[in-house]
């Protein structure tokens, strides 16, 4: 109980300094909690374009981004007539552009594919969607950037579309893309194949003869279940090591003002350490007794920091321009690992003054000014 005593009149007694230690840790927290899970449900947004009625993908093997990915149209058409694939949907990926949107996403699809069959239609439909004359679909964000209705005319890249409907997703990506018939994204891309392939088999036991009999038939594709996918791409994994790196700049720069607290708080503390030990205090016991401290703020700050995080991802959420980009889901993993990082930072913050004070001879100290 002494311990608990001493640590709290410590902290208290600088109260300044230790809020400032405690906001350091929060703002450590909260910046890595935000990017860790923007990052995140972005990697996971991406996925699910993928993953949209499928459970396999296929595309070209060795390629840095599915972009540049090119599987030749005699694959789809194979792979679709295999008895353990139920559906084979080619989709290919574009980037397109308009005045003052240099980058929406485009997408090539068929009637078939399960973001037209499955779409949530603000306006028009999917009937004319493969009828020819240029049709797309918008997003219901990139119609209202794009100033577009169904029934208009809309400038694209160096082309004119006409909208022939207007979709509602909960995918950012998605909702401010451009959905094309296959034929005339190729034709637009300058690209005879498509992107990927997305696979629905009919039993999900058959994964790894699926993977095998496209290794044979077609060396220069390779074919993932949509979680090996996730794990694996490139991409998805140097936004995950950038979110991470960030957070931990972050908490390492909040442990540093952990360390700072602690190394003034024992200079300020010299003499009232040399008395503990006068009195029987051991090594062990004063460690114990700053560690506690650095403690406190760390688990004060990573709390703080958890509050603040949620806030900003919710109000990030809440900007319209960011409509289906923001993930707000908060894994309780990432919430542990947070807390525990925070936690691991500020101890390591506390090390040296923790050497220093169990360095401090009783004698000296008590002549010191």
């Amino acid at each position: 109980m002494i311990f608990l005593r001493l640590i709290v009149v410590n902290l208290m007694r600088h109260r300044v300094r230790t809020l400032i230690s405690i906001a350091g840790i929060a703002f450590s927290v909260a910046a890595m909690l935000t990017v860790v899970t923007v990052l995140e449900g972005a990697v996971g947004m991406f996925s699910s374009i993928l993953s949209s009625g499928s459970e396999m993908i296929v595309f070209e093997r060795n390629v840095s981004d599915l972009f540049f990915s090119d599987v030749p149209p005699n694959a789809q058409k194979d792979i679709a007539q295999w008895p353990i694939v139920s559906h084979a949907d080619p989709v290919l990926f574009g980037v397109v552009s308009s005045a003052d949107h240099p980058i929406i996403t485009c997408f090539g699809v068929t009637l078939q594919d399960s973001r037209i069959r499955n779409a949530s239609w603000v306006s028009g439909g999917a009937s004319q969607f493969d009828s020819g004359g240029n049709p797309v679909v918008l997003g219901e964000r990139a119609a209202d950037f794009l100033g577009a209705a169904t029934g208009k005319d809309v400038p694209i890249g160096h082309g004119v579309f006409h909208v022939i409907g207007v979709v509602r997703t909960r995918n950012g990506f998605e909702d401010g893309g451009v959905f094309m018939p296959l034929t005339a994204a190729q034709k637009f891309f300058h690209k005879e194949g498509s992107s990927v392939i997305t696979i629905k088999l009919r039993n999900k036991d058959d994964a790894a003869s699926f993977k095998a009999q496209v290794h044979q038939h077609y060396p220069s594709l390779i074919a993932l279940e949509d979680a090996e996918f996730s794990r694996s791409y490139s991409q998805f994994k140097i936004l995950k090591a950038t979110a991470w790196a960030v957070g931990g700049c972050g908490l390492a720069l909040g442990g540093l003002g952990v360390a700072n607290t602690m190394i003034m708080s024992v200079f300020t503390r010299i003499r009232e350490i040399a008395i503990l030990r006068v009195n029987g205090f051991a090594n062990r016991q004063i460690a114990a007794t700053i560690f506690g401290e650095s403690a406190v703020v760390s688990v004060a700050g990573a709390l703080a920091g958890l509050a603040l995080g949620a806030t900003a991802l919710y109000g990030l959420k809440a900007v319209p321009a960011l409509h289906g980009y923001v993930d707000v889901t908060i894994h309780p993993v990432l919430m542990l690992v947070v807390v525990a990082l925070a936690l691991l930072t500020g101890l390591a913050g506390a090390l040296y003054p923790t050497a220093y004070a169990m360095r401090i001879k009783a004698v000296e100290a008590l002549r010191f000014e």
